[in-house]
């Protein structure tokens, strides 16, 4: 006799699909949940690396604020050591001037003068003597102005003492010459 087949073989066709169905469904979550935890630590790890870099930039920022700090300070003691080389050059350069300036006021008093006081104040120079008449005094005014190292005489006060004696105050500014001649 010939068989018949009286199994329902549509149904099991139907649960044979529906299991393959769900054995593809859980392999595709499973694939999906793969995928998001791989996705998951490979940006952890990029947010780690860029913490660990922005670490190392916070560091080198505060190694170079550090030498921004010292090199402020080199600064200002390398303009602190310009300006006293500074004043020492213009010192070394004006030394002379002193002597020449000395000499040039003991070659222009006039016989009958007699100083008695200098009092410097910067580049001027206030002068107190006695001279034995008027005309001694505008005598050496002229003489300490044909000086190549002093000049604008001005005359503040003379005092009478006596017959032979006047007292007199005036100030003389110091000029700044390079090398004057001897011949003069």
């Amino acid at each position: 006799m010939a068989k018949i087949n009286l199994l329902p073989w549509r149904d099991d066709l139907r649960k044979q699909r529906q299991v393959d169905f769900l054995i593809f469904l859980g392999a595709g979550v499973m694939a999906s949940v793969l995928v998001m935890t791989a996705v998951h630590f490979s940006i952890a790890g990029f947010i780690d690396n860029q913490k660990e870099r922005n670490r190392y930039i916070q560091n080198e920022i505060s190694v170079l604020d550090k030498k921004i700090k010292e090199i402020k300070v080199l600064d200002k003691t390398k303009s602190q050591l310009l300006a006293r080389m500074e004043v020492i050059q213009r010192l070394q350069s004006s030394r002379p001037e002193i002597v020449h300036m000395f000499d040039q006021l003991a070659k222009t008093v006039p016989e009958g003068v007699y100083l008695t006081k200098f009092t410097p104040s910067g580049k001027k120079l206030a002068i107190a003597g006695n001279a034995q008449s008027n005309t001694r005094v505008s005598a050496y005014m002229r003489s300490l102005e044909k000086s190549p190292w002093l000049k604008g005489t001005d005359l503040n006060v003379i005092r009478s003492k006596g017959i032979d004696a006047n007292s007199f105050t005036l100030k003389v500014a110091q000029a700044k010459v390079g090398a004057p001649t001897e011949g003069k």
